[in-house]
């Protein structure tokens, strides 16, 4: 790998895998340098990295939160600016190298797009960006001559496992799933969940939307429509297996019944580091994996009855079309519900069903038929949720 610092832009710098992100750049000083910032609106978390990293540009999503940035960031040679619009402009910058995407949701599509259209390499952490439109984000990639390397931890082992294997087809991927807080809890139980015991994840300290996707399988049905477009495969070749001990991030099955695993500590640094500093791999200080302290590594299928998310994500990606993007927008405002406390646990699944019955089907959208379906299954999710009774619907 060169030593010329790569200029980095991260998209949802003040989020988990934007702070991590960071991490990697401060261990690896001499290798990257953090262009450009980005945030929704914490506005103070922007201020601290901003004043560690004096990046080139940051940039403040909530235009009320400019003045802040601005003023506590005068005294450097940083240019802040603010607003989305913002971020999808200067995206485009001739010394931006590589683009993480770590924006939470549907957010993270137009800026990624733009990137991508700029000729940027992209470490993919927002997996809404596959799951919404996939077809065309990956047609784009192609086009612009543009690599996408994936950041999850169960893509990135993929990614891993199929080093070299490009000349030999692929059965079967296995997806690893922790299973979250609730696995092998039943439905009188999930009933009545409160939103913090759902973000207790034992395993991975994330951000509280995909800590709850996790909790709800939701996280595990996303990655497999995403995982249908970055390895150009089918549903029926995409297993979800649930691994607790979290070692095993995902597997691959060769043609001739063979399996690749990628393993380690559950440690997002890793995929991040291997995702910018791509073909090579850099020597880290981080903790190892020993087989001695994980003397049993066990394995069970996923309760689809009890954890109906999963079987949703299956089903929108074998009817695609905008489907995937239907679900993803029901997905984003039922956990936005649940987390204020307004939708039940259970009620999530069925109000993701609703929009899969109601919102307007188009089997081969545009970019924007995705943008219109997203704004069509929000309004839709929104006033489903507000003709409910607190926490109401647990069936």
């Amino acid at each position: 790998m060169s030593n010329q610092q790569k200029n980095i832009a991260i998209f949802g710098s003040t989020g988990s895998i934007g702070t991590q992100t960071l991490q990697v750049i401060k261990g690896n000083g001499n290798l990257f340098r953090a262009f450009l910032l980005t945030a929704h609106s914490n506005a103070d978390l922007l201020i601290s990295q901003a004043i560690e990293f004096e990046p080139e540009y940051v940039i403040i999503c909530d235009q009320s939160k400019y003045l802040q940035v601005k003023e506590a960031l005068a005294h450097l040679p940083v240019n802040v600016l603010a607003g989305h619009q913002a971020i999808i402009d200067t995206v485009t910058h001739p010394d931006i190298a590589v683009v993480l995407t770590a924006m939470v949701g549907f957010a993270g599509l137009e800026p990624t797009i733009a990137a991508i259209k700029a000729g940027k390499d992209i470490a993919l952490a927002n997996k809404e960006t596959l799951v919404v439109a996939g077809e065309i984000v990956t047609a784009l990639a192609k086009q612009y001559g543009v690599k996408i390397l994936p950041v999850d931890s169960e893509h990135s082992a993929i990614f891993q496992c199929l080093a070299g294997e490009s000349a030999n087809p692929i059965e079967k991927l296995i997806i690893t799933a922790s299973g979250g807080p609730f696995r092998g809890r039943g439905l009188d139980f999930l009933a009545n969940v409160s939103r913090e015991d759902a973000l207790k994840h034992p395993n991975w300290v994330m951000g509280a939307k995909i800590t709850i996707d996790s909790a709800s399988l939701m996280n595990k049905g996303l990655e497999v429509i995403e995982a249908k477009w970055l390895f150009d495969i089918e549903a029926d070749q995409i297993e979800v297996i649930v691994h607790p001990q979290s070692i095993i991030h995902s597997m691959v099955q060769f043609k001739d019944g063979s399996i690749k695993a990628q393993m380690g500590l559950p440690d997002m640094k890793l995929p991040i580091q291997y995702a910018l500093t791509y073909p090579s791999r850099v020597q880290n200080d981080f903790k190892r994996f020993s087989f001695t302290d994980y003397p049993n590594l066990t394995f069970e299928k996923p309760d689809l009855d009890t954890f109906r998310n999963l079987n949703l994500a299956y089903m929108a990606l074998k009817q695609g079309g905008n489907m995937p993007c239907i679900i993803n927008a029901a997905n984003e405002i039922a956990v936005a519900g649940f987390l204020n406390n307004s939708i039940g646990f259970l009620a999530m699944s069925n109000l993701i069903e609703e929009c899969m019955q109601h919102i307007t089907y188009i089997a081969q959208p545009t970019l924007t038929d995705y943008l219109n379906t997203d704004k069509e299954t929000r309004i839709f999710a929104q006033n489903f949720i507000q003709k409910l009774p607190l926490k109401a619907i647990h069936y």
